[in-house]
């Protein structure tokens, strides 16, 4: 491993690269001027392209790719359609700078469109998308959550209105104006001084599924202090020096995860104890022991679309094989 120095003489190992988990890519310009626009004319310009949705699912084509409609083939309620952004880049089924919007729609529409490809999960397929679609399926997908939660206003409880080509709900009383929400929340790769990593096994998984520790972060709290909050709460032990791996969003329904590796502080305990109430199992593993066990079946890891999966494979040096 490379050294750097420090300040005060010592060496400390170089900063790695951030990890790339499969959901932070894309290749959409948002254009959050074109927001202000009119939604009906956004259908109408040449060139512009529906990402389709249903019950938390997008339409695909039968390559499985995310499959980009014509609106023609659709009848589109304007205050049902959210606008995402536009083409960067010319593609084969999508031009420089076309408008690119998402769409809910009905149980009929959706047995029409299905019968000429496939509904696609997005944490089954976010890690076989192409950058552009695996970035617009995500973005699609947190903005309907979204909308399926602000239909009313949390002040006065009658029903929003749309505005600013999705990105705005108001309250008709109080003008109030809500936004989409993203709930930050911390996952952690912990170290200890053999380099072994800390995985746990939830109570509602697989007994044998074993991911990174994770929390959301609480009002008035840095993403640091939660790091070690977290894991004191879930695992008993003290952890020191948090640093950032990378992020990545997370639409089920409205998270942004941020990834961290910390190491055992100095002097405290490694004897992990399960907090009982999410965790039945904690676990260290050698890069050996995880592999041997990963391709025996005896451990399953999280999703290739994962962070988790993104952060354990960057700590193990290498793709992990995967039997499931």
């Amino acid at each position: 491993m490379r050294m750097s120095g420090s300040t005060d003489g010592s060496v400390r190992p170089a900063r790695r690269p951030a990890v790339a988990p499969a959901l932070s890519r894309s290749e959409l310009d948002r254009d959050y001027l074109s927001r202000l626009g009119d939604v009906p004319a956004l259908l109408e310009e040449p060139g512009t392209r529906l990402v389709v949705l249903h019950e938390g699912r997008a339409l695909g084509t039968e390559s499985g790719a995310l499959a980009l409609v014509d609106p023609a083939r659709l009848e589109a309620d304007p205050d049902a359609v959210v606008f995402l952004g536009r083409a960067r880049a010319a593609s084969a089924d999508l031009e420089r700078g076309a408008a690119v919007l998402a769409l809910v729609v009905s149980e009929g529409d959706a047995a029409r469109l299905g019968a000429e490809g496939s509904w696609l999960d997005l944490r089954r397929v976010g890690a076989l998308l192409a950058p552009r679609d695996a970035g617009l399926f995500t973005q699609a997908l947190a903005l309907a959550n979204w909308h399926g939660t602000a239909a009313f206003s949390s002040a006065t409880g009658e029903p929003t209105t749309v505005a600013q080509a999705g990105w705005v709900r108001v309250d008709p009383s109080t003008g109030r104006e809500s936004y989409p929400r993203t709930d930050p929340a911390v996952i952690v790769a912990v170290l200890d001084d053999d380099d072994r990593i800390l995985l746990g096994s939830n109570v509602e998984w697989d007994a044998r599924r074993f991911s990174l520790l994770a929390g959301f972060v609480e009002p008035g709290e840095s993403l640091e202090a939660a790091v070690i909050r977290e894991i004191f709460e879930e695992a008993g032990l003290v952890v020191a020096d948090p640093e950032y791996r990378g992020s990545q969003p997370w639409p089920f329904p409205a998270s942004l995860m941020v990834g961290f590796e910390a190491r055992v502080a100095p002097g405290a305990s490694t004897e992990p104890r399960p907090d009982g109430t999410e965790l039945r199992e904690l676990r260290w593993f050698t890069r050996a022991e995880l592999a041997a066990e990963v391709a025996g079946g005896a451990v399953l890891l999280p999703g290739p679309a994962s962070i988790a999966r993104a952060i354990v494979e960057d700590w193990f040096g290498g793709a992990l094989e995967d039997p499931a």
